[in-house]
């Protein structure tokens, strides 16, 4: 039986709304995306939502915005994907890596210990689509203390006057935060809606804007939007109308605004989402039901604490396996033609980062984690009986590869 890892969820909903914007003769930014906005806020209760061409570029867009230098640093977790560390490098600032903590998320004690006056940003990230600690990373900021030690070098951070939280929540759309969507928790949230996200718009990604006041997230919103455009005074939309050819520039802006057609894509996922999340719900409960009954099974959160995941990605850890032991189980796997994957090898051991001067030795939780883990598919196409296909496979491979390893 092939099971693919994380194929697309592709209906006669998204055909349909990828048609209607075919024949609307209009496929870049315009009322597609503007829907798609208005179902994310709907979704999350952000403020403001503007849609963009990756999860990358809203990031650098947005740290730009926050005027960092050379000097600057912005803390992230060593356990993350490279797009959080090339955003901040990208942007011109320092990346400092912090540990992971008893889950695969940022250790906020790691936090705490990172934060030098330097320190401009935090970026968390909900690693597989479990949220980090929101409530314990914004009460950090807003410390008397933290607030004294921070040095402002832009007018945005003299505005804000601390340490500017974007939260990572590209797997994370459809996570709660005791009770409340995933979203409004943080000062900027960015989602991404990449081809293998739970929501997709083949490639893209959603900027939500809930900074505290004196900001006003909707002329944010309208800023960032025009950033997106090359800061342009008239979208391409408008420039097309008879006369309306006459634009002007106001700034350096970029060009990653999201087009409609792509748009399509997501908002006809996002008008089912409730029904696409529940079954990605019940393939969860469905490996945790499989695997607790094992004891070399390391069960990824979901439900915990007042939290709960979106469900992007089964992060499986296999009790007392090696790096090498790891690598033979997937490789035992995937002769059942079942693709797993692994999420993720952290940044310290990448050969960019390595020449950089980062060391892994420095992130021992983050390692373990790594070294341990091992990614099922999860996607609301995948029927029971591949659900169960996949826990069979899972089984057998660790029992041959275990007996192999006491020989």
């Amino acid at each position: 039986m092939k099971i693919p890892f994380s194929p697309p969820y592709i209906d006669e909903n998204v055909i349909e709304e990828v048609v209607d914007s075919l024949k609307s003769g209009w496929i870049t930014t315009g009322p597609k995306v503007k829907a798609l906005e208005a179902e994310i806020i709907k979704h999350t209760g952000t403020q403001a939502a503007l849609g963009v061409n990756s999860w990358t570029s809203g990031a650098i867009m947005m740290l730009r915005w926050l005027g960092l230098s050379a000097d600057d640093e912005v803390i992230i977790p060593a356990y993350t994907y490279t797009a959080t560390a090339t955003a901040v490098i990208w942007a011109g600032a320092k990346v400092v890596m912090v540990d992971s903590g008893k889950d695969f998320n940022i250790s906020v004690d790691g936090i705490r210990k990172a934060i030098t006056p330097r320190t401009k940003a935090i970026i968390p990230v909900d690693i597989a689509g479990f949220p980090c600690d929101y409530k314990s990373i914004m009460k950090l900021v807003e410390e008397p203390e933290v607030k004294r030690m921070f040095q402002p070098t832009s007018d945005v951070q003299r505005k804000l006057g601390r340490i500017l939280v974007l939260n990572d929540s590209a797997h994370s759309l459809g996570s709660r935060y005791h009770g409340e969507p995933s979203g409004p928790q943080t000062d900027i949230t960015i989602f991404s809606l990449h081809a293998v996200k739970n929501v997709t718009t083949a490639e893209g990604g959603v900027v939500c804007f809930n900074l505290p006041e004196p900001f006003d997230n909707e002329q944010l919103y309208k800023e960032m939007r025009l950033m997106t455009l090359n800061c342009q005074t008239k979208d391409a939309f408008t420039k097309s109308q008879a006369g309306g050819w006459r634009y002007d520039i106001v700034g350096l802006g970029m060009k990653i605004n999201m087009a409609d057609i792509n748009a399509a894509i997501g908002l006809a996922q996002l008008r089912e989402y409730d029904k696409l999340l529940a079954r990605r719900k019940r393939i969860f409960e469905a490996y945790d039901k499989a695997f607790e009954k094992h004891d070399w099974a390391i069960l990824p959160p979901s439900k915990q604490d007042g939290l709960e995941s979106s469900c992007h990605v089964y992060a499986l850890r296999i009790k007392d396996f090696t790096e090498q032991q790891r690598d033979d189980l997937i490789t035992e796997i995937s002769k059942s033609e079942v693709a797993v994957n692994v999420h993720f090898v952290p940044l310290p051991m990448l050969s960019f980062y390595k020449q950089q001067g980062y060391d892994i030795a420095d992130y021992p939780k983050a390692y373990t984690h790594y070294s341990h883990e091992v990614s099922l598919p999860v996607y609301p196409q995948l029927t029971d009986e591949q659900v169960n296909f996949v826990i069979d496979t899972v089984v057998r491979a660790h029992d041959t590869i275990a007996a192999r390893t006491s020989l």
